[in-house]
């Protein structure tokens, strides 16, 4: 579910909802079949906030399960998030690690001292580590260069047909 309008990056030059949600729709297409692209968030007006959109999914769907996939960085950041709680409460998080970055089996430590009842709330789920980092990708794209297996082909089609990325 892309934000339609991030509140946490407010004024950092993000790209269009219509491109961004064309984005997750071509990274899924293919090759995860089991993943849907929402419109969720893109459709509400305003700032787009993750506790909002969990408790619109589960008034939708109230006995669905709902997973949060997020990554280290965001875990460790989730205490400045806008209700952190709520998302707690509704969502279970699914923890991206990447080999390293994770720190052995502890949370964040402010996290934790935050919510002290989150690790019954987070599952670990192992991704592989690529040796590219994103601002590394982003480079790659607005040079010209290739990006080939990073990206999904309809991704990196779609990246140049709006000329995304470019300088």
């Amino acid at each position: 579910a892309p934000a339609g309008d991030p509140g946490r990056k407010a004024g950092s030059g993000v790209w269009p909802a219509a491109d961004r949600l064309a984005l997750a729709r071509a990274a899924v297409e293919g090759s995860l079949p089991w993943a849907e692209v929402s419109e969720i968030e893109v459709r509400r007006p305003g700032p787009s906030y993750t506790a909002e959109t969990l408790e619109e999914l589960q008034a939708e769907a109230p006995g669905n399960e709902w997973w949060f996939i997020l990554g280290w960085d965001a875990l460790a950041d989730l205490p400045g998030w806008q209700r952190p709680e709520r998302i707690i409460e509704l969502a279970r998080l699914a923890l991206a690690e990447r080999g390293d970055e994770a720190g052995g089996n502890a949370f964040p430590p402010a996290t934790v001292e935050a919510f002290p009842d989150l690790p019954e709330r987070v599952d670990r789920v192992p991704i592989p580590r690529l040796d590219v980092s994103a601002s590394e990708l982003r480079r790659r794209l607005r040079d010209g260069e290739p990006t080939a297996p990073l990206l999904p082909s309809g991704v990196r089609e779609l990246i140049a047909e709006r000329g995304l990325y470019r300088a």
